[in-house]
C-alpha cells in the first residue's frame, strides 16, 4: 500500500468516533495591542541532584513580533521554549498563549491548543525519513485536522513558497540541509499558527543554509507571523525585531514586551475584583482573563 494512502486510511480511522474536528483555516487577524504571549515567574527542576534549568523568567511576546532568545548554554533558553510550546509543564509560573493560560489545561486541551496555535522547528530538523518532503508537511496538516485533499494541497503550497516544489517528491536523505529545514519550517506552518517557535534553527546547517532559513523568516514576519527563535549567535539574532537575553535560568534583558531593562519595565498580575488582570507596565493597558470552562482560562477583553 503507498505511503501517502496508508497514512489518510490512520488520521481517518483516528478521527472516528472524536468530537473533536480541527481545521487549518487562516486565524482570524492578531490583536496588536495584546500579548500573544505572556511568561511570568517560570521556575523548572531537573533530576536528582537538582538541576534548576528556570529561576522565575519572564517574557512578553506581542502579535506580530519576531523575537530572538540568546544566551550561554544551559541558561534555560530551550527548557523555556517548551514550556512555551507545552511539550513540558513548569513547577511554577504562568504561561498564556493566545489568551490561554496553559497551566490549567489538561493534557488534552494543551495538545488541542498547540496543535492550533503552535508550530515548532528544530535544531536537528526531525523529519520523518522514510516520508517525502511533501508526505512529511501533509501528515502536519492531517494531524490538525486537515482532510487529505486538504493537507496535501496546503503541502504543496508550502513547499511553492518555499522554493522546494520540484524537490516534494524526494525523502529527506536527498536533500541539503538547507532544503531539510526549509522542509521542517514547511512542516511548523501546516496548521497556520499563530506563534512559530524554533530552537536553533540554524545551528546544524553551514553559512548558505543559514542565510536560506533567515530569509525565509524575515518574509514571514513581513506576513505578521509571531516568531520567538532560540540563538546563540548574534548574527542570527540581529535579524530579529527584538533580542532577550537570559542567564542562570533567568530573563535579564529585554523580556517585558520590548523594554531595555526587563527587571525595571515588565507586565504584572495584579487582583480586581471581576477577576486576574495583566498590567502593561509600558502602555497602561490592563487585559483582563476570565475562566471560560473549567479547563481553560481565556482573554475576554482589554482596555486603557
Amino acid at each position: 500500500m503507498p505511503r501517502t494512502i496508508w497514512i489518510t486510511k490512520r488520521f481517518d480511522q483516528c478521527r472516528q468516533g472524536t468530537a473533536y474536528a480541527a481545521t487549518v483555516l487562516d486565524p482570524p487577524p492578531p490583536d496588536p495591542g495584546v500579548p500573544h504571549l505572556v511568561v511570568r515567574g517560570l521556575r523548572k527542576t531537573y533530576g536528582a541532584p537538582p538541576v534548576r534549568a528556570l529561576r522565575g523568567a519572564d517574557l512578553t511576546v506581542r502579535a506580530g513580533e519576531f523575537v530572538a532568545l540568546m544566551g550561554p548554554s544551559g541558561s534555560g533558553k530551550s527548557t523555556l521554549l517548551h514550556l512555551v510550546a507545552g511539550l513540558d509543564r513548569a513547577d511554577e509560573g504562568t504561561v498564556a498563549l493566545a489568551g490561554v493560560r496553559t497551566e490549567e489545561l489538561s493534557s488534552t486541551r494543551l495538545a488541542r491548543l498547540r496543535r492550533r496555535h503552535v508550530g515548532l522547528v528544530f535544531q536537528f530538523f526531525h523529519l520523518i525519513e522514510h516520508l517525502s518532503a511533501l508526505e512529511n508537511v501533509a501528515l502536519a496538516a492531517l494531524i490538525a485536522g486537515a482532510r487529505p485533499a486538504e493537507a496535501t494541497a496546503r503541502a504543496r503550497d508550502l513547499l511553492d513558497t518555499l522554493g522546494l516544489l520540484d524537490r516534494a517528491a524526494e525523502r529527506p536523505g536527498a536533500l541539503s540541509g538547507g532544503q531539510r529545514q526549509r522542509v521542517a519550517i514547511a512542516r511548523a506552518l501546516a496548521n497556520r499558527p499563530t506563534l512559530l517557535l524554533a530552537d536553533e534553527p540554524t545551528g546544524a546547517l553551514d553559512s548558505a543554509g543559514a542565510a536560506e532559513v533567515l530569509d525565509l523568516f524575515h518574509r514571514l514576519h513581513a506576513t505578521g507571523q509571531t516568531i520567538l527563535m532560540v540563538t546563540h549567535s548574534r548574527e542570527v539574532a540581529s535579524g530579529a525585531q527584538r533580542i532577550v537575553r537570559m542567564r542562570d535560568g533567568c530573563v535579564i534583558d529585554g523580556g517585558a514586551d520590548g523594554a531595555d531593562d526587563s527587571g525595571a519595565e515588565r507586565a504584572e498580575p495584579v487582583t480586581a475584583p471581576s477577576g486576574p488582570v495583566w498590567v502593561d507596565a509600558l502602555t497602561g493597558r490592563r487585559t483582563r482573563i476570565r475562566r471560560a470552562d473549567p479547563g481553560d482560562t481565556a482573554v475576554v477583553g482589554s482596555g486603557p
